[in-house]
């Protein structure tokens, strides 16, 4: 049945990575698809993962688009299926299907200068973009990357945003301080406003906890950055993928089919929730 947006592809786990542990455990997965190459994604587009028997969820597609051969996710324990992803091995049968959503423009973003704001598991949808601009390092001005997490065993991607460093100016925090950690000690926003990154030719990309998206948001205000130039994606709120189920309602948006990704120009006319 092909064009079926219903009908999962099937993919196997080809590697899995415990990125942060506890209660809130975050595991990233590396899926290949099994007949062909599956589909091509833009970023900030999401895909919908099933296990059979126990349901499905959407979750946002963390590997880059110049990334072949496998799709990435990295997903939070929350839920029935969540729990479930983290029970697989090596080797496991799971659906897939998408890409869901509109994508971040980046391609409209040639040679500006790119400041990432991420906390907590919202590194993952902002992910592909910082992966795509490394990549394609000449297009773009400089690269800044802001993340943080609660304590420094909460911070995901560790040894791939150590590798960022060169390319990129990291600067990575914990919400309260802990022997041995020599980096920011506060909240995201508030390492934001220490560095002060210039709005000029400049485009602000964040995602993470709502009430950390409020601060950055108004911190990024503080520091110039006019709404256009302020970008977010709300991948939270995809349900169904393509608008039918309702439950990704915004205000006169289905998420589903005009988000995830906004300006804040955008975002900031719809129901607040930042």
């Amino acid at each position: 049945m092909e064009g079926n947006s219903y009908l999962p592809q099937l993919a196997r786990v080809v590697d899995i990575h415990e990125e942060v542990p506890g209660e809130r455990a975050i595991k990233t997965f590396r899926l290949e698809f099994i007949d062909g190459d599956g589909f091509s994604h833009k970023c900030g587009q999401c895909a919908m993962l099933s296990i059979f028997g126990r349901g499905e969820s959407m979750i946002s597609i963390a590997s880059s688009p110049l990334v072949h051969g496998y799709k990435q996710f990295s997903i939070m324990r929350a839920g029935r299926v969540t729990s479930a992803f983290h029970e697989l091995a090596v080797g496991a049968l799971v659906g897939i299907r998408g890409p869901f959503g509109n994508s971040f423009p980046v391609n409209d973003w040639h040679g500006k200068h790119l400041v990432f704001i991420g906390g907590g598991c919202g590194l993952a949808p902002i992910w592909p973009v910082i992966q795509t601009a490394v990549t394609k390092r000449e297009d773009f001005g400089d690269i800044t990357v802001f993340y943080g997490g609660r304590s420094p065993r909460d911070i995901m991607y560790r040894s791939e945003l150590e590798k960022l460093r060169g390319a990129a100016e990291v600067y990575l925090s914990v919400d309260s301080p802990e022997d041995g950690w020599e980096e920011f000690c506060g909240f995201v926003p508030a390492n934001l406003m220490e560095k002060e990154p210039s709005p000029e030719d400049a485009i602000a990309i964040t995602c993470g906890p709502p009430a950390m998206i409020k601060f950055v948001i108004k911190n990024l205000h503080a520091l110039g950055f006019q709404d256009e130039q302020i970008y977010t994606t709300v991948e939270n709120k995809m349900k169904c993928g393509i608008g039918k189920c309702g439950r990704c309602n915004l205000g006169k948006d289905y998420v589903c089919t005009k988000g995830p990704v906004y300006s804040w120009a955008d975002l900031k006319e719809l129901p607040q929730e930042y």
